[in-house]
């Protein structure tokens, strides 16, 4: 299996059950801005405990062999985090990350892009929502910023009032102006 299929699998898994998500991380990247070369599927998903074991069954409906642990799964939940499956049948791996209840994180699910892949809607997250979940992280680990960048040069219809005010929020501003300066 690949990774358009696989793709196309989940997003048809969220949308029987009527959980919202978007695509992020290194092919939403490639979406976005440049290509670029991914060995897993990052997805930002909306799920309740009240959703758990239907997503669980779901998942594991893709592969003959798959590997979701539930207790990683109910604590990613409860705490916002993340927790990851592994397609035992391609071995690739989804790291997913639980949205909290803040307004960034229902921003960025409200601002969500459909993209055909084969004739699915598949969503990934907005670029600029992209760009801001990328500086958060690059603030935190220093990384992340050659793909904010490839975005800002691909992409010539940012919303940059929306970047302004979010990276504002978030601490980020003064990145995201050395950035695209640079671009110019």
């Amino acid at each position: 299996m690949e990774f358009q299929e696989l793709i196309v699998g989940i997003a048809k898994i969220f949308e029987k059950l009527q959980i919202p998500y978007a695509i992020t991380g290194g092919y939403a990247t490639s979406i976005w801005g440049r290509l670029r070369a991914t060995f897993d599927i990052d997805v930002v998903i909306e799920l309740s405990i009240s959703k758990k074991e239907q997503f669980a069954k779901g998942m594991g409906e893709l592969a003959k062999i798959s590997l979701l642990d539930e207790d990683e799964l109910k604590n990613a939940i409860n705490k916002h985090g993340g927790f990851n499956f592994i397609h035992g049948d391609s071995g690739i791996k989804i790291d997913f990350f639980v949205t909290g209840d803040d307004d960034f994180s229902r921003a960025k699910l409200e601002r969500r892009v459909p993209q055909k892949i084969g004739e699915q809607d598949v969503y990934f997250l907005s670029p600029e929502d992209l760009m801001l979940s990328k500086l958060v992280w690059s603030k935190e680990s220093g990384s992340q910023l050659q793909l904010v960048k490839s975005i800002i040069e691909i992409q010539k219809k940012l919303d940059w009032d929306y970047l302004w005010n979010w990276s504002e929020k978030q601490g980020t501003k003064e990145i995201l102006e050395k950035l695209k300066n640079n671009h110019r």
